[in-house]
């Protein structure tokens, strides 16, 4: 690269950051490939679970999460970011080619930056400290940005998102092949691939929420009151791929911002994988006005929760792709 660009260690440092990003099943669907104009960024259908996620949702909607990732990386580094998402008719796969040049970074640019190394997925009980209205405002406020809208699911409309939730997690087990998926991509101890069981609690009775059950959990969660977690419901205007990726991307502004203030979260999508639970949680959270991408539980960890430690996550040259030297638009 050209001297108008960040150097290679810059870069790998930018994509170091950027597949920290979430991705469902922690299946890491992206492929980088670094060229004259900046970086492209490429799903890697190699990873699809085609049973559970038949039509790429959750696939496109990680990947605009990495997406989201390294482009607060690159502005904490100094670079801004112009993206062009979906810019080859040819090929879905590639799914955004991004832009980069000088620009000093903002306060909002380093916090979010430092975000990315402490957010991790807390499947835990939330206590039952309420959430000021501010935070839930600024959360809305970074979904927004990347047209995304956040529906609080409250009262009547967390009951529906709930009854949904709830009916997702007895389907599933009837589904020998969503089974076989989620056992190939979960309860993992030594591999940077899928859901590690120490990040997994088993079931627990007496929940209001039946989440998905991983494959051999191990983590154990002490705290004794219920779960408390809010249910945000994050919506697109559209239900097409760029909105999945926008919808990815806005998830990914909803975490980071939720971390840097301290709040706990875990992106949700299991009611989402099943369509006719994904338009009951559309009519009855969403008034039937946006198409749902993505369900967050956010709260505070008690005090006395530990963390957890950091995930395992594919090296850096494990999803780079060699040098583009024949690129010479960022299209």
């Amino acid at each position: 690269m050209d001297n108008r660009l960040p150097d290679d260690h810059t870069m790998k440092a930018a994509l170091a950051l950027a597949v920290r990003a979430p991705s469902v099943h922690n299946t890491q669907p992206w492929r980088f490939r670094i060229g004259e104009r900046g970086v492209r960024i490429y799903l890697d259908p190699t990873r699809a679970h085609p049973s559970t996620d038949p039509d790429q949702r959750d696939l496109v909607l990680s990947c605009g999460a990495a997406l989201h990732h390294l482009r607060i990386a690159l502005a904490a580094m100094g670079w801004s970011a112009v993206v062009h998402r979906l810019p080859n008719p040819a090929d879905q796969n590639h799914l955004a080619s991004i832009e980069l040049l000088r620009n000093r970074p903002t306060m909002t640019d380093v916090a979010l930056g430092a975000a990315i190394t402490d957010r991790r997925t807390d499947r835990r009980n939330y206590s039952s400290r309420p959430l000021p209205p501010g935070y839930l405002g600024l959360v809305t406020e970074r979904a927004a940005e990347f047209g995304g809208v956040i529906r609080q699911a409250a009262y009547k409309s967390r009951d529906r998102l709930v009854e949904a939730m709830n009916a997702a997690a007895r389907q599933h087990p009837e589904d020998p092949d969503y089974q076989l998926e989620l056992a190939a991509w979960s309860g993992r101890h030594d591999t940077a691939n899928g859901v590690p069981a120490r990040d997994t609690t088993p079931p627990r009775t007496g929940q209001e929420i039946s989440s998905r059950v991983f494959t051999a959990p191990r983590l154990i969660d002490r705290t004794r009151e219920p779960d408390y977690a809010e249910l945000l419901v994050l919506g697109t205007a559209a239900d097409d791929r760029l909105s999945r990726l926008r919808a990815g991307e806005a998830t990914s502004a909803v975490l980071l911002t939720a971390t840097n203030v301290g709040l706990a979260t875990c992106l949700l999508t299991e009611p989402l994988e099943i369509p006719e639970l994904r338009k009951k949680i559309s009519l009855g959270v969403l008034d039937d006005a946006t198409s749902p991408q993505a369900v967050i539980r956010i709260g505070w960890l008690p005090d006395d929760t530990p963390p957890l430690p950091v995930a395992p996550r594919r090296t850096v040259d494990e999803v780079l792709d060699p040098f583009d030297a024949g690129e010479t638009t960022a299209h």
